[in-house]
């Protein structure tokens, strides 16, 4: 079964509230270790994450001119704020825990970030997923890769005979042949397989009428 975001998310997480000042979150980040953090509003709900990236931009930009206008203007706001609120970058990017691991994965590579805020519906934060935490998902040995593909997904989902399949997996990349009866059928089995914790790859060998 694939993971999800609440499997591999880190729960302990370090926030700043709106209100607190340049040089304090400054010192949380160097103590803690980290280069972002999420920034709450009064109601504990998530309204942004401000990173080095956001904290830097008052020695880089100070009377210096940077290229577009509205570039300008939001690093002009950054030079001069003195608090999360003018300090971070919002909204934030988020995602609710129940989410699949995947989908973690495309959100970081869409927007370019390093760490997603784990948020309940009403934007309450219950956890930070970053992007080695996902790859954590990808330690997996190949035996149980192997075990979960033709229990799960061969016998349990599809309802076949997974001796009739010859499947291998070589670091996470999975070879499946064998006959199935329909197209659809082969198609429908090899996304299951690239669902399965672990799996890197597969490699279609499967076989079926062609009319």
């Amino acid at each position: 079964m694939s993971s999800l975001v609440s499997d591999v998310m880190t729960r302990n997480v370090v926030s700043v509230r709106e209100r607190a000042q340049y040089k304090d979150i400054i010192l949380i980040m160097r103590e803690r270790g980290f280069s972002a953090c999420p920034v709450l509003n009064a109601d504990d709900a998530v309204v942004g994450v401000v990173s080095e990236d956001d904290l830097l931009v008052k020695e880089a930009y100070v009377g210096k001119s940077a290229p577009g206008l509205l570039a300008r203007r939001l690093n002009r706001m950054k030079a001069t704020g003195m608090t999360a609120r003018q300090l971070m970058t919002h909204p934030a990017v988020s995602i609710r825990p129940d989410a699949p691991v995947a989908e973690a994965a495309r959100i970081m590579h869409a927007k370019h970030v390093k760490r997603l805020p784990v948020v309940t519906a009403d934007g309450r934060l219950v956890g930070i997923v970053s992007r080695v935490d996902l790859l954590g998902v990808y330690d997996r040995p190949d035996s149980e890769i192997e075990a979960e593909i033709r229990k799960r997904v061969i016998v349990d989902e599809f309802v076949m005979d997974a001796s009739a399949f010859t499947i291998a997996v070589v670091s996470g990349v999975v070879t499946i042949s064998g006959s199935v009866e329909h197209l659809d059928v082969a198609a429908n089995l090899l996304d299951e397989i690239r669902k399965v914790d672990g799996v890197v790859a597969v490699r279609d060998r499967l076989s079926y009428p062609q009319h």
